[in-house]
């Protein structure tokens, strides 16, 4: 009655009888990372065609005050040249935000597929890991029941 039962012998059988498969969150930390990968990718492309629009939208807007600041030699000229930069500001801003939205609705069509596929991905991924754990428990359990006869 003194003595303290040693559980560990128990524990240490109990968790043999449970195996684990590494290999399965091997797989399932390469398909994350593979995943992760692609989206960083597609991001990348989306922040890198994005700086390309905004230079090439501010290359032409100082292009266009350039001609705003040049001296002229009537004064109606100079509301002219405010309404002439005025409309062609307009004109680039609707450009440059319909080249914006092209660039968004490709990085949200990109992502539908690569999470479309990483779903399938882990789905398949998941069944093959619970069959096999299944199989391995049944096997457990077969194993158990014969040495309890």
């Amino acid at each position: 009655m003194t003595k303290t039962t040693d559980f560990t012998k128990v524990v240490q059988d109990m968790m043999a009888s449970f195996p684990v498969d590494a290999s399965a969150l091997q797989n399932a930390f390469k398909t994350q990372a593979a995943m992760g990968e692609k989206l960083s990718k597609v991001a990348l492309e989306a922040a890198e065609k994005s700086t390309e629009i905004t230079a090439k939208w501010t290359k032409d807007t100082i292009a266009k005050l350039g001609d705003v600041s040049k001296a002229k030699t009537e004064p109606t000229d100079y509301t002219k040249s405010v309404t002439d930069f005025a409309s062609a500001a307009a004109e680039m801003a609707a450009e440059n935000m319909a080249a914006f939205a092209e660039v968004a609705k490709k990085v949200q069509m990109e992502t539908v597929e690569l999470m479309l596929a990483a779903g399938k991905d882990f789905s398949e991924d998941a069944t093959a890991a619970v069959k096999k754990a299944t199989a391995e428990v049944s096997s457990v359990a077969k194993k158990a029941a014969a040495a309890a006869k």
